[in-house]
Parts: C-alpha cells; structure tokens; sequence
C-alpha cells in the first residue's frame, strides 16, 4: 500500500486563514448586535405608536362626546325658545362654540400626533 502524502498547510497561509475567520466573526457579531438593537427600536418604536393611536382613538371619542351632548343641549334649548330672536340668539352662541370647540380639539390632535413622531 503507497503512502498517502503528508498534507501541510504553510504557516504564512494558514496564519491568513486564521485572521480571515477572526475577521468574519468579528463582522457577524458586528451585525448581530446591530440587528439586535434595530428589532429593539423598532418594537419601541411600534409600542409607542400603538399607544399613540389607542390615546388619539380616545381623545376623538371624549371630543365626539361632547360634540354630541353640545348639539343635544342645544336642540333642547331650542325647543324652549320664546321667539324667533332668541332662536337666532342660540343658533349664533351655539355656532361659535363649537367653532372654539373644533378648534380646541384640532389643536389637541394635531399636538398628539406631534408627540406620536419617532424620534
């Protein structure tokens, strides 16, 4: 039976490949940590604008509450009116609060939404 060749490795190439597996290590864990701490992020990130949204939801709801027991006091004062005077006197008082009223509550809105923003 004939002698299987000795098999060597030069030391000046096996010291490269060496360095070159370190190397890629070093990047993989390089990435890993960086893809660690992006799926982080970005589940903060998700878990504040879920929460954004279910306050925002929640606000809308309270301002359509209170749009809608606005107009139900108004149409009550209104069935209580003496004279057509007073009528227009409620319809323009109505009006202008619920201009203020909308108002209000884009402005509110709008200051949610700005806190909504990733940062």
């Amino acid at each position: 039976m004939a002698q299987d060749p000795k098999f060597e490795i030069p030391a000046e190439m096996r010291e490269f490949a060496e360095k070159s597996v370190e190397q890629a290590k070093v990047a993989f864990d390089s990435f890993i940590a960086a893809s660690k701490h992006a799926v982080g992020t970005a589940e903060t990130q998700a878990k504040t604008l879920q929460s954004g949204v279910r306050e925002a939801g929640q606000l809308a709801m309270g301002f359509a509450e209170r749009n809608l027991t606005a107009s139900f006091d108004f149409a009550q004062r209104l069935l209580r009116a003496k004279d057509p005077k007073e009528v227009t006197e409620l319809q323009i008082d109505y009006v202008k609060a619920q201009i203020a009223a909308l108002s209000e509550q884009a402005k509110a809105l709008s200051e949610h939404a700005g806190k909504m923003t990733p940062k």
